[in-house]
């Protein structure tokens, strides 16, 4: 053997495994059907994730169409499915136990969408409520969704960069369609009769800030906290005192709690829905949001913009 040949076999055998090692870190592990596979921990994530990973990714959502999502409790396959995903979208505190499977099984794979926004404090119904944690809704202001598939968009391109351009053009799309959504809830409920907004539980700070409304929530964050006889009869007086005439309750949670009030004060009840998870197959957060508007239009007695 030539020292020519002994010299190219030697420089082939070191210059491969580099070659092989840097395009493996070229794209993200595929599924069997060629596209990236992601799981989202609740609808909006879903929604967030599939508008901007479009074809290039299949996601699965870990809580089931209408399953509450706040005390989700994940399988073995769900967990499987965590851990052999390229990207886990979740939002931490909302969902204890995706969080811990995620820090267990998805190590600098997970995606926390509260890192693009600024969480804040979860409001408190009275003395017996104290729920002290971020409120999480942030998805029901248009504008803290637009800065989370922005950031997102940047997470996958991370993860896939030979399609960066595609994940950015999907966020920059869906970014103009949230902004525009935004534009019509701001001018439907500019001018209303009342801006008082009586929920089952208090889901809705984020949207009530961004659209200056006041939230008087009958519960706290958790929705399947009991409220207190004394906290019953606080909202039933703050209710006559601004003149409610509809008592919101939410999609996936009992109305009873909304009905007695409503009973109460004279008043009817309506569904203000807070997107944690779908009942309709052929709704998306887009036509939620606006029977969401619709609802609250009606409710608060707003005039046409």
């Amino acid at each position: 053997m030539t020292v020519g040949v002994m010299m190219r076999r030697l420089l082939t055998s070191l210059l491969v495994p580099a070659v092989l090692a840097a395009l493996a870190g070229c794209g993200a592990p595929a599924s069997a059907d060629g596209r990236i596979p992601m799981v989202a921990a609740f609808y909006p994530l879903q929604f967030v994730s599939e508008r901007v990973g479009g074809d290039l990714v299949r996601v699965t959502n870990l809580t089931k169409p209408g399953a509450e999502p706040h005390d989700v409790e994940l399988s073995p396959r769900q967990v499987a499915r965590i851990s052999d995903a390229s990207l886990a979208v979740y939002l931490h505190g909302f969902q204890p136990a995706v969080d811990d499977a995620i820090k267990q099984n998805a190590t600098g794979k997970g995606f926390d969408a509260a890192d693009a926004v600024t969480l804040e404090h979860a409001e408190e119904s009275d003395e017996h409520d104290h729920e002290h944690g971020a409120d999480p809704h942030v998805w029901l202001d248009p504008t803290l969704l637009a800065a989370i598939s922005d950031r997102l968009a940047a997470r996958l391109a991370q993860v896939d960069p030979a399609h960066a351009g595609d994940y950015t053009a999907r966020a920059a799309t869906l970014h103009a369609q949230l902004i525009a959504l935004d534009g019509e809830f701001a001018a439907g409920l500019a001018t209303c009769e009342r801006r008082e907004l009586v929920t089952s539980h208090t889901a809705f700070h984020y949207l009530a800030e961004r659209y200056h409304l006041t939230q008087i929530g009958i519960t706290g964050v958790d929705p399947e906290a009991e409220p207190s006889p004394r906290r019953l009869a606080e909202v039933a007086a703050d209710a006559r005192a601004h003149g409610t005439t509809t008592i919101f309750f939410e999609t996936l949670v009992s109305p009873k709690v909304a009905e007695t009030i409503a009973r109460e004060v004279g008043a009817s009840t309506a569904v203000l829905d807070p997107l944690e998870g779908l009942t309709d197959p052929d709704a998306d957060y887009f036509s939620v949001m606006r029977a969401n508007l619709s609802a609250l239009t009606t409710a608060l007695g707003c005039e046409p913009s």
